[in-house]
């Protein structure tokens, strides 16, 4: 990537390892101080110089990691949350009672989850379909007014892929707005903004920060207009922010998201070829493979990579998948993504009853670790497998 990006014309690899360029203008120093004042004092005319009253909707110290995220993503602004959840659920809160909402059948759970006992609560009105059929996303749009389509792709945890350029332009003929959830390509394998989206949306708590040990999130919007200031005072009101320390570490965290993320690119599309010639694997989920069903589009879409998540099943079902997890050395049996270091998990375990997840699945995030090795602790985990 080597597009101006926001007054700061170089690569994204430059722009992270420099965070955006950001020096501290009291000290110099080249690390931006952490400010934890919760509150700011007014002027002798009862105004507020800086432009900050309370630090519930907003800190100095989330600017240089949302100056950086805007200028990634090629959008007029950016805002931290408290976490990736914060921030999804702030889009939909700024919705009103009778908005109607079209979202993925395959997408982050925790959310699905949220949004079907939100949507009720609200009023909102919701449709589920498969966006990575782009025509089931025209027929939904087709049954009525639209005010949101959101969209996951690639969409944990079958990593189906959702064209967001072809959507947006459906979207926009319907007055409906877009929102990506794009926490699995990051703003270096796809920029939602820059192919029609509205809004991009990450759980920074991933490749963002990158270390399994911040909890945040963030959106990015197009345009900053009365939507998106909808969403700015919804954060300060809810107090949906990020701690001061939290944000200084997901700003660390960013500087080497680049050199985090090709490694994680590139030992997935590894472990993928690899796992698909085995016998006991019966199919791998990976839009970098050729042919994946959304391989096409993710081409098309994504720059650099296809992701450093990937799903497998087996034909011994659960009880295979269930044992490769727990005799893995490397790789980690822990909820999340995104970390330096392989993470594995049995998803229908954890979503329960009504999940898309198929038993016989293990979702795969793949850290930064030796290829080779990864790999071998997996075949070493399948060898030992019940028949």
């Amino acid at each position: 990537m080597s597009d101006s990006h926001d007054s700061f014309p170089f690569s994204a690899a430059t722009l992270l390892a420099q965070a955006h360029g950001a020096i501290d203008p009291a000290t110099d120093a080249v690390v931006p101080p952490i400010h934890v004042a919760t509150t700011y004092l007014r002027g002798a005319d009862n105004s507020y110089p800086s432009g900050r009253v309370y630090s519930r909707a907003d800190n100095p110290t989330y600017l240089p990691a949302e100056q950086v995220l805007k200028a990634l993503e090629q959008g007029e602004d950016a805002l931290l949350f408290a976490s990736g959840m914060a921030a999804a659920c702030t889009v939909f809160q700024a919705l009103a009672p009778g908005d109607r909402v079209i979202a993925p059948t395959v997408m982050y759970w925790a959310l699905r989850n949220w949004l079907q006992q939100f949507a009720a609560q609200w009023g909102l009105e919701l449709t589920f379909v498969d966006t990575s059929d782009v025509n089931q996303v025209k027929a939904a749009l087709a049954q009525g007014p639209t005010r949101l389509v959101w969209l996951e792709t690639p969409g944990n945890p079958l990593w189906t892929v959702s064209d967001i350029a072809e959507i947006s332009q459906l979207a926009k003929q319907h007055g409906a707005l877009v929102a990506v959830d794009s926490t699995c390509a990051t703003p270096l394998l796809t920029q939602p903004l820059k192919l029609g989206a509205d809004i991009v949306m990450h759980s920074a708590t991933k490749y963002l920060n990158g270390h399994s040990d911040v909890i945040s999130g963030a959106l990015v919007t197009a345009k900053n207009d009365a939507f998106w200031q909808q969403i700015r005072t919804l954060r300060g009101q809810l107090g949906a922010v990020p701690s001061p320390h939290d944000a200084a570490q997901l700003l660390r965290g960013m500087r080497t998201m680049h050199l985090r993320v090709r490694e994680a690119c590139n030992n997935a599309l590894y472990i993928a070829d690899r796992l698909q010639r085995h016998r006991a694997v019966k199919q791998v989920l990976y839009p970098g493979l050729p042919d994946d069903s959304g391989h096409a589009v993710a081409k098309k879409q994504m720059h650099g990579g296809f992701g450093g998540m990937l799903s497998v099943r087996f034909r011994g079902g659960a009880k295979v998948a269930i044992h490769v997890a727990a005799n893995t050395k490397l790789w980690k049996r822990a909820t999340s993504l995104g970390g330096v270091e392989s993470l594995i998990e049995h998803r229908a375990s954890i979503e329960g009853e009504g999940t898309p997840c198929p038993d016989d699945l293990l979702r795969l995030s793949c850290g930064i670790e030796q290829r080779d090795e990864l790999l071998a602790d997996l075949l070493q985990a399948l060898e030992s497998a019940p028949a």
